[in-house]
Formats: structure tokens, sequence, C-alpha cells
């Protein structure tokens, strides 16, 4: 029997709640698994694990929405977040952005066309004397300059069979 992709998250979730429990506690943890392989924790995702937890749906709405490492937003398979403290800002971090999106062709906040990559702001790191900060997805990279925007960028498309050869010509700003 075919499942529906939304009785295969359900299922999911329900096994999740098994895994961490269903109490209040085990609210994080599901919510970090869906994002990660769903890359979105949709209103569908929330209500069940509400439901799996005996929790109200706002309360998973509240969490999702003031982490912003939860978004419910669709996200790329890679998530750039570029750190805009003060200390980043005086290392350059502005040539570091107008690179990202140049070479990605979005601006922050938006995701490419075909999902692969997220451009985000982080609030801060804790690299302040290694700025500019850049972390992408898990991975951290510091004292990051335009060009090595673009080695950043090519092992990240490495990893899912593109290359920069395959992509616009970009120039450094």
């Amino acid at each position: 029997m075919l499942m529906t992709g939304r009785e295969r998250l359900a299922g999911e979730i329900q096994a999740l709640a098994e895994k961490y429990g269903k109490q209040h506690s085990a609210l994080i943890p599901i919510v970090q698994e869906i994002k990660q392989k769903y890359r979105q924790v949709d209103s569908f995702a929330m209500q069940i694990i509400a439901d799996q937890l005996g929790i109200h749906p706002v309360e998973v709405y509240s969490v999702v929405s003031f982490y912003a490492f939860l978004g419910s937003q669709a996200q790329g398979k890679y998530i750039i977040r570029l750190c805009r403290t003060i200390s980043c800002d005086m290392q350059g971090k502005d040539r570091v952005m107008r690179q990202l999106e140049n070479d990605l062709g979005i601006k922050f906040g938006e995701t490419t066309k075909d999902g692969k990559f997220s451009l985000e702001w982080a609030n801060c790191m804790g690299m302040c004397d290694q700025g500019p900060a850049l972390l992408v997805n898990e991975k951290l990279h510091t004292r990051v300059t335009p060009e090595k925007v673009h080695e950043i960028l090519e092992e990240c498309r490495r990893s899912f069979g593109v290359h920069a050869t395959e992509q616009k010509e970009v120039h450094l700003v």
C-alpha cells in the first residue's frame, strides 16, 4: 500500500515522539529532526507534533518561529549564515555578503530556485577575533574573504554534483 507524504511524515513524527518521549521537553529535538530532513516545519507537521506531545499547536509554532535555526519556511540544502556583528562588519562582512549574493543570484533571506542554497544572517557565532565568520549548515568558516566564498560554494556544489564550471561566470566584488 502506498503512503502519502503526509502519512509518512505523521509516522516519522510518531516514531520521534516514541524515541524522545511524549513530554514537552521532546519538542525541540523532534522539530530539529523534522527540519533537518524536510528543510522546513510546516503547519501540518506542527499540528502532528502538538498532537503527539499533547500540547497546543501554538506552543509548537512559538518555538519554531522564535528560534531562527528552526524557522518554518523551506530552506536550501545548504544554509549559509553570515555573522552580522560589529566585529565581523569591521573585518569585511559587507564584501563577503556581496560576493555571496553575486555568486548565488539571491539576497539574504532568500533561497535559490533549485533549492540548494539559502542565505541568512546570524547575530553572533562567538568568533569575533576570526571574522568575518560564516556557517554552512554546521560547518564553521572563519576569516572569510570574497575569494574564499568561491571555494566554500564549490565545496558545496561538488557534494551534490554541480560544478562551478556549469554555473554562471562570477566576479569578485
